[in-house]
């Protein structure tokens, strides 16, 4: 099985992620964990990376895609499946997609678009918390740390990311609204758009996940 994570920040795509891994044994590709694999690798683009972040200025289309390109013709590990997060943000970025897994015969299979209530995703956004050394996610209300600011995984400090205060999320979510809505009607029209509920807690999820995929 090979799918698209589609929906605003918030709606759950992480905890969406999880299931599927568990479930399905599918590769999870982010292209942000790619970014910064390939900084940490050293290698060209690696380099060539982290010049443009140093900068001040965005990662290209062509190279973000250059690197899902790059993943799906030498992953190993995705003969069994795999769903990409964060890829793609447009649809020219869904059509180079389509052409990548047509010559590595790796057709998509669906896009599952989670929507959720605006109220929650602010919600959820503003109370989360990230660990500066594994990266594990918290949430000062529904997931706390046993031990307040602290990572029940490695020890290491949470600390909530800049981008996740009430007026940036509202302006991502515009964003997203914009730039995601063509990519939705996209694949409505290729007959593989699936919709979740991303209002539901991770138990939930993962019930309606697996009897919409079944």
């Amino acid at each position: 099985m090979r799918v698209v994570l589609l929906g605003p920040p918030g709606a759950g795509k992480g905890s969406l992620a999880g299931v599927l891994k568990e479930k399905f044994s599918l590769a999870h590709i982010s292209t942000g964990d790619m970014l910064r694999e390939e900084i940490k690798k050293g290698s060209e683009l690696g380099q060539e990376i982290q010049t443009l972040i140093t900068r001040g200025a965005l990662v290209s289309d062509e190279l973000v895609t250059k690197l899902v390109a790059q993943r799906i013709t030498k992953g190993q590990d995705l003969k069994k499946g795999f769903m990409l997060d964060g890829y793609p943000r447009t649809v020219k970025q869904a059509q180079d997609l389509d052409e990548i897994l047509k010559k590595a015969d790796l057709p998509l299979d669906f896009a599952l678009n989670m929507e959720a209530d605006s109220t929650l995703l602010l919600k959820r956004l503003t109370g989360r918390r990230v660990c500066r050394k594994c990266g594990a996610l918290f949430h000062m209300l529904n997931k706390p740390p046993v031990k307040s600011g602290v990572c029940d995984a490695c020890g290491g400090e949470l600390y909530q990311r800049t981008d996740d205060n009430e007026e940036t999320i509202k302006a991502r979510m515009q964003v997203y609204e914009i730039s995601t809505q063509p990519i939705i009607e996209y694949y409505t029209s290729q007959h593989k758009l699936k919709e979740l509920d991303g209002n539901l807690e991770t138990i939930d999820l993962a019930n309606a996940v697996t009897a919409l995929l079944k």
